[in-house]
């Protein structure tokens, strides 16, 4: 079995002079989720090398179970370190696709070429594709088979309103990741604010928040074995 991961390589939160990047307990909790089911995992990004970390994630309140194994991890952080140029890999390589989110995503991963080729190809190809917190932004231009959005009538969650807005960044993203999904029709559902809530729906796999990473990953693992 094996997965490729896709993180951003987008460091800016929006004209805040702030940074941001990935989200540590969302790369951390499926990355071990994924190895201890004994998966062959790849990182990558679109500029290669070592993606931004959003500080705020590795924040001692931040910190988990998995986060704190991550960094302890040198393998772990080694990988991390040399992540493959997303525009260097070949879909027929791996069976699925995982996507932590972070507010990055909604910068270039949503908006990057290569990318949206890459699920599109996936899901042509029979491959499920797993999206959580704020990368089911990456959804925001992929099209289905049948030209229309990819989302549209599919049951989908990701980072709400609200919970953008208990964070104080609604007015600072480029888009509202749960606005977008229901404006291309997605059926969209939460859970209560830092709940775990995924939807599942055939390929496509989406986990609300960071709470929601481990039973993402655990999502994808059991559709990968069906």
């Amino acid at each position: 079995m094996k997965i490729l991961l896709v993180v951003t390589s987008h460091d800016k939160l929006g004209d805040t002079g702030n940074k941001t990047g990935f989200w540590l307990e969302e790369l951390a909790a499926p990355y071990y989720a994924f190895k201890d089911a004994g998966a062959e995992l790849t990182l990558a990004s679109p500029a290669g090398g070592q993606p931004p970390l959003d500080p705020t994630s590795s924040a001692p309140d931040a910190q988990t179970d998995a986060t704190k194994r991550f960094e302890a991890d040198t393998e772990a952080m080694q990988v991390l370190a040399n992540t493959h140029k997303l525009a260097d890999i070949n879909l027929a390589d791996f069976d699925g696709i995982f996507y932590p989110g972070g507010h990055g995503p909604l910068w270039d991963l949503a908006e990057d070429p290569t990318s949206i080729h890459l699920i599109e190809d996936a899901i042509a190809a029979n491959k499920p594709v797993a999206t959580v917190c704020h990368a089911p932004g990456v959804l925001r231009h992929v099209k289905g088979s049948d030209g229309k959005p990819l989302v549209a009538g599919r049951n989908v969650t990701g980072f709400s309103n609200s919970e953008e807005e208990a964070v104080g960044l609604t007015d600072v993203v480029p888009f509202l990741v749960e606005d977008m999904l229901q404006d291309l029709g997605g059926r969209y559902t939460k859970g209560d604010d830092w709940s775990s809530h995924v939807e599942v729906d055939g390929l496509l796999i989406t986990g609300q928040n960071p709470g929601s990473s481990e039973a993402t990953a655990q999502a994808l693992l059991k559709k990968l074995s069906e």
